[in-house]
């Protein structure tokens, strides 16, 4: 039977390795060994050697025979299913979200979206203000995910995330360009949670996740040459 600390030090490493990823010091693809991941996690190599088939089963890493571990590569099946399994939770959440959410807390939200736009409007937009964004669009996603209460839902969620983190990593990431475009669909989003309108909120979730898919693909135009947004628009 596992000791709590056992426990602890698994549930650390696999935090120290998400984080790896949101900061990108992990890349799709990599190659990296057992020694390498004990540096690159700052954990011990028992720790190590019990995460990898946690990270097997979760598709975030494979063993590769002769050539040692390999983060998870990004190819057109895997940005389709993650994708699609995004689009399904987070329909559900926004679903819930609408009818949950206080109005104090939706225009807190708001706010920090309009925070990031308008200093992208001033410029420039800094790697700082891009990493500000990112929390900012993330952290809308995973509270309506975490508003549901299910704990089965939401480790699935987190586990996709660092699928489609990895993703962007590979294929897209938030850029200068991309930033205002992104912020707009969220701020659209808001507009539809603040009318307590479920079919519109539903509607926005699905495009907006439809449009970080297409960047993904590099297949939406919008971000060449899009207007930029102003903050004191209606949204």
């Amino acid at each position: 039977m596992s000791t709590p600390l056992a426990q602890s030090l698994r549930a650390r490493a696999y935090e120290s390795f998400r984080q790896q990823i949101l900061r990108a010091h992990i890349r799709p693809g990599q190659f990296v060994s057992q020694r390498e991941l004990v540096q690159l996690l700052d954990m011990p190599l028992g720790a190590v050697r019990e995460l990898i088939p946690r990270l097997e089963a979760e598709g975030l890493l494979r063993t590769v025979p002769q050539r040692g571990l390999q983060i998870a590569h990004v190819d057109l099946k895997l940005i389709h299913n993650a994708f699609q399994l995004r689009a399904m939770l987070e329909r559900e959440a926004a679903l819930h979200f609408v009818q949950s959410v206080s109005d104090a807390d939706l225009a807190d939200i708001e706010q920090a979206h309009l925070d990031v736009v308008h200093q992208a409007e001033a410029g420039p937009i800094t790697d700082a203000l891009l990493t500000q964004a990112t929390s900012v669009d993330w952290g809308l996603h995973d509270l309506m995910i975490d508003t549901l209460g299910n704990e089965l839902i939401s480790q699935t969620y987190r586990i996709n995330s660092l699928r489609v983190r990895l993703i962007h990593l590979e294929r897209s990431t938030l850029s200068a360009e991309v930033l205002l475009p992104a912020m707009q669909e969220h701020l659209n989003l808001i507009d539809a949670l603040k009318s307590r309108d479920p079919s519109s909120v539903a509607a926005k979730v699905a495009f907006h996740i439809h449009s970080a898919h297409q960047r993904v693909l590099g297949q939406d135009r919008r971000v060449l040459g899009a207007p930029r947004l102003h903050a004191t628009a209606t949204h």
